[in-house]
């Protein structure tokens, strides 16, 4: 009976500890997880602050004059957010694809051209 309650309290631990080691390649693939304590920014001074601006898209001018609104969308800035985490990429690269995956999700190339065979341009 010891023998048992030993090798089942070994390959509980064994068990544990490679879990334990491995959670960064498995915890991301658990369904419902979600962020419950990383609150999004809610101006655009957060925004700032939480890397979601760049020479490119300079939110800077925003705080210089003023600006009273809440700060970006707080959808895109989630979904940008885990593009950044994800795939470990600066705002612009993110913010490229979260753009690429909105443009297909509503049927544009990556181009900015209808997908639609029936679309007629004259150029």
């Amino acid at each position: 009976m010891a023998y048992l309650l030993y090798s089942l309290t070994f390959a509980v631990l064994v068990t544990g500890t490679i879990l334990y080691l491995t959670r960064n390649h498995w915890l991301p693939l658990l369904p419902g997880r979600s962020h419950l304590y990383s609150q999004l920014p809610g101006s655009f001074a957060g925004d700032i602050e939480a890397g979601l601006s760049s020479n490119t898209f300079d939110l800077s001018t925003n705080v210089d004059g003023g600006d009273g609104r809440a700060g970006l969308d707080d959808n895109a800035k989630k979904q940008i957010l885990a593009i950044m985490k994800k795939r470990r990429m600066r705002f612009d690269e993110a913010r490229r694809v979260y753009m690429e995956q909105r443009f297909s999700a509503n049927g544009i190339g990556a181009d900015g051209r209808p997908k639609d065979p029936k679309f007629v341009s004259f150029s």
